[in-house]
């Protein structure tokens, strides 16, 4: 992967996205786990905005 996203602007996002850039450091086998992470960081910072609850995982 090597396009990835600009910073948006907004903090939450950006940092959840800024885990993307450590995929080209870590085997394919890993990969699962970051954006897991990353979805969790992004669902969270939506849920913040429209009020919902957070999710337990």
């Amino acid at each position: 992967m090597t396009d990835l996203p600009e910073e948006i602007g907004e903090e939450r996002v950006d940092t959840a996205l800024g885990g993307l850039a450590r995929l080209g450091a870590m085997p394919v086998s890993a990969h699962v786990g970051v954006f897991e992470e990353v979805f969790i960081g992004l669902e969270q910072t939506l849920a913040s905005v429209d009020g919902t609850p957070d999710r337990q995982r």
